[in-house]
């Protein structure tokens, strides 16, 4: 079915795209419920002030919250997949911006329970439990909530720190405005003197190219024009970094790693633990630069040298069937029910398959999973293609089991654990597709594409963690994050990171101020951690069979109803000590040493 023409979305097979009809038959009856939803906020009002009454009057909150919860997701993401299949529809956009204006409207009328539910003493709280026991499913949400007493503040302090939020959001706003927008670069040239146009979006697949001088030139022009605006892109930095000193300090947190770590429960030992075990794992990331410098024949290896592949092609075209077919196999450890569910999920539409006119690029899971996940894909018969899917239909049957198995208040799962699901589907289809081949061509190529995995998401993300860590301290100490002072940061741990045989050349020092991530408040780390979490339950997996499946599903099935660190401890692993990341950094060596072999290096 593939072809180089992009359709328009009335062109594209019913059968290969998703059915939103399980969320609402039609646009009219979404429209019923938009209207429906606006009584809510007046329902909301009616409790606020009473949430401490009794026993019942709790309940009853807890009930609405559940309510509104499920009916807002349900509205939301309906507009938000008709808004993505095509973004040049304005119906449907003009539909997503109605859910938000429901949600905005609803979130604002409940927004009044938290400090309620913070004045209700411990012994008034243990006698509605005794009184009522249907109470008793919500007593996480509350530990989550109390348990951060000490950073809540006063109704009124709370309403001034709320109203500076919007404010928060200008740094990355204005970087991202910066970046995608507003800088403009240079073409660039090939080796044949053709002209190639350089963005931010095609920046790292012009140095995947096989053409050395068109990879130079992209890397110099790039980072030589982002240098031109080292001093506007450090003051938005600095802007970002004085933003979360300002909401830490004002909430009595002793820094802004664990102001924002706090959030979902995750301790920083688990921070600082990584960046740790990282560092004493540098000797393989060093090998592994040294064999990528031998199989390209150069004498130096420069930064503009990491993304083209080492490995010549051997993928073959995987049509959609066909990458249906193997996740399957290669998933069929996971046990019957699992396979069923992604059965259901290929052939009951719950996936929005090809690219069209305006369809959103990339590919995403929906977060919410009533009735069930639905899953973007722009499918184009590659390697990659497959992989997507099993990563996506893993999020997807996290937040299915979840939602099948937690009640509404506990279903949705913190960020720290929400790549694990998906990890843990692609590794065990690598090594699936490992224990399969024959060929040496293909297994060479597969080694390669799982350590760019490892490089990618474990070094790299952890580089960019600890150069995040640093702002914070320098933020901290009062210091402003002057260019100067952030590209001789990011050079040092460059230089630290990729090893002796790596060419940090100058322009590698700008690098921070293209990564949108450093806007996400200590997000980058999860990448690290959850990509060692996955490797180490996909490893069980393989090596004990259904005791560690059962212990999995268990993970899979639980939602927020405990804090992730002891989530991922139903699944046996412990992200508090850094085994796991020891144990996956092992397993890149070994590979490393087996393509070695495999290349004759």
């Amino acid at each position: 079915m593939q072809d180089n023409t992009l359709r328009k979305r009335s062109e594209v097979p019913e059968e290969s795209t998703w059915d939103l009809r399980d969320l609402f038959e039609s646009d009219e009856a979404w429209e019923a419920e938009n209207e429906a939803l606006k009584s809510m906020p007046a329902r909301f009002a009616e409790l606020e002030g009473h949430l401490g009454d009794s026993a019942a009057s709790l309940l009853n909150y807890f009930r609405l919250d559940d309510e509104a919860n499920l009916r807002v997701s349900k509205l939301y993401g309906y507009a938000s997949c008709k808004g993505d299949q095509d973004t040049a529809n304005g119906f449907y956009q003009n539909m997503r911006g109605k859910a938000m204006g429901t949600l905005v409207a609803i979130s604002s009328a409940g927004a009044f329970a938290s400090s309620e539910l913070m004045a209700i003493s411990d012994e008034t709280l243990d006698g509605f439990f005794a009184q009522e026991p249907a109470l008793e499913e919500y007593r996480r949400t509350l530990h989550k909530l109390r348990r951060r007493a000490a950073h809540i503040l006063s109704p009124a302090e709370e309403t001034l720190l709320a109203a500076a939020g919007e404010m928060s959001d200008a740094p990355g706003n204005i970087s991202s405005v910066f970046g995608n927008a507003d800088i403009r670069f240079p073409d660039v040239a090939d080796a044949q003197g053709e002209m190639h146009q350089l963005t931010n979006t095609t920046l790292v697949p012009l140095l995947e190219s096989a053409d050395h001088v068109l990879r130079r030139n992209a890397f110099d022009t790039f980072y030589k024009t982002l240098g031109g605006f080292r001093n506007t892109a450090a003051a938005t930095m600095d802007a970002q970094f004085k933003q979360l000193r300002f909401f830490a300090n004002a909430r009595r947190y002793d820094s802004t790693l664990s102001a924002s770590l706090d959030a979902t429960e995750v301790p920083t030992e688990v921070y600082l633990n990584l960046i740790e075990a990282v560092h004493a794992n540098l000797d393989k990331m060093y090998k592994y630069v040294a064999l990528r410098k031998k199989m390209m024949g150069v004498d130096e290896l420069h930064m503009y040298d990491v993304y083209t592949p080492i490995v010549a092609d051997a993928a073959k075209k995987i049509s959609f069937e066909q990458a249906k077919e193997t996740v399957l196999e290669a998933l069929a450890v996971l046990g019957e029910d699992y396979t069923a569910l992604l059965r259901e999920g290929f052939e009951n539409r719950w996936i929005d398959v090809y690219p069209n006119e305006g369809k959103r690029g990339g590919a995403y899971s929906s977060g919410s999973s009533y009735p069930h996940p639905y899953v973007l894909l722009n499918q184009k018969d590659t390697l990659d293609n497959m992989f997507t899917l099993a990563h996506e239909m893993g999020h997807a049957l996290h937040s299915y089991h979840s939602c099948k198995y937690q009640p509404i208040s506990t279903s949705g799962y913190v960020i720290f654990v929400a790549e694990v699901a998906s990890t843990c589907n692609e590794v065990l289809l690598m090594r699936y597709l490992l224990g399969k081949t024959t060929d040496k061509k293909e297994r060479a190529y597969l080694l390669n594409h799982f350590l760019d995995q490892f490089k990618g998401t474990v070094y790299r993300q952890t580089m960019f963690a600890e150069f995040e860590l640093e702002m914070g301290r320098m933020a901290e100490r009062g210091e402003t994050l002057t260019a100067e002072a952030l590209s001789e940061k990011y050079l040092e741990l460059n230089k630290l990171y990729y090893g002796p045989d790596m060419v940090s050349d100058e322009g590698i020092a700008m690098e921070w101020a293209r990564i949108p991530h450093f806007y996400y408040d200590y997000y980058v780390f999860q990448y690290a951690t959850g990509f060692s979490a996955a490797v180490a339950i996909a490893n069980r997996i393989l090596s004990e069979g259904e005791p560690a499946v059962r212990d999995y599903k268990k993970f899979l099935s639980g939602g927020s109803s405990s804090d992730p660190i002891s989530l991922l401890k139903l699944a046996g692993v412990d992200m508090s000590s850094p085994e796991p990341v020891n144990s996956a950094l092992a397993l890149f060596g070994e590979i490393i040493d087996e393509l070695a072999e495999l290349e004759g290096c």
